[in-house]
């Protein structure tokens, strides 16, 4: 039998045994805000979907549009890990924009030029003060979609592009329409129609102000709601409004919510766009620990 004192000194080593403090920094680009860990000696490598979850969450945890591992990389400067706050897995835009300004600002890089892995291949990047110049990867060009079967949208087609996270661009002939509820509505019956629901799909509104500027509002699956920006999105919208105009080459400004980003871009003047850019700002807000 157990003395009162031997009893409370299991309590503290079992207590010890299964509490982490977790080290992050939250950064945010253009509205899309992201948790940040170093993860260089993979002292959070086996950190569980349930955990993600909660520090993702605006309630309980720390709340973000998505958590980033720091890891290491054999090859290349790191190795970005990228979890939605469902805990599922994509690239995203805005946040290896921020992992190439935290990586900085931990002194990690040892010049503005960085070469990292993330899980749709190898992205260079370039930092200039605060803002990423980040090269995403060459993409086919769009495809049309039919929308005509899915109840209640105002919509007969769209256009599909997978720039690392998949998204469906859907034009709008008005900015009113770019409004929270609306996006929400539209956005929520796509992603759980019958034609996305088992993988999922970012919904984006796009509303052409000229042949170089675009403003646009972005449903984003995982996260399952609106989120300020999002650097896929952005590229995707791009690059969809350069097919149309047949433009093989230049420079388009995105409004988000959050703020404004910029896409580069070149095709090969055939089926792809072979040099694609996102730039935008990446800033730091702060810093903390919390239990895991």
């Amino acid at each position: 039998m157990l003395s009162t004192t031997a009893f409370n000194l299991n309590v503290i080593l079992i207590t010890f045994v299964f509490i982490m403090l977790l080290k992050f920094f939250k950064y945010q680009g253009t509205g899309n805000d992201f948790i940040l860990v170093n993860n260089m000696d993979g002292t959070y490598n086996n950190v569980s979907e349930d955990v993600k979850r909660f520090l993702c969450d605006r309630k309980f945890g720390i709340g973000a549009d998505g958590l980033i591992l720091l890891n290491a990389s054999q090859e290349y400067d790191f190795l970005m890990d990228f979890s939605n706050p469902d805990g599922s897995k994509s690239f995203c835009g805005n946040g290896a924009r921020c992992a190439v300004k935290f990586a900085a600002d931990i002194g990690f890089l040892s010049s503005y030029s960085v070469t990292f892995e993330a899980i749709d291949g190898v992205h260079s990047a370039q930092l200039c003060k605060n803002e990423v110049k980040l090269e995403m990867s060459g993409v086919d060009l769009p495809k049309k979609v039919r929308l005509a079967e899915m109840d209640s949208i105002p919509f007969t087609d769209g256009f599909f592009l997978d720039t690392g996270s998949p998204h469906l661009v859907l034009a709008v002939d008005n900015l009113t329409k770019l409004e929270t509820n609306n996006l929400i509505n539209i956005g929520r019956k796509i992603r759980y129609s019958k034609k996305y629901e088992a993988d999922g799909v970012n919904v984006n509104l796009v509303f052409t102000h000229a042949s170089n500027e675009l403003s646009i509002a972005t449903y984003e699956r995982g996260v399952e709601n609106e989120t300020l920006s999002c650097g896929t999105g952005a590229t995707a919208c791009a690059l969809i409004h350069a097919s149309k105009e047949m433009n093989t080459q230049g420079s388009i400004k995105i409004r988000t919510k959050g703020g404004l980003l910029q896409v580069v871009y070149e095709s090969n003047g055939e089926n792809k766009f072979t040099k694609v850019h996102l730039i935008g700002p990446a800033k730091f807000i702060y810093e903390g620990t919390v239990e895991i």
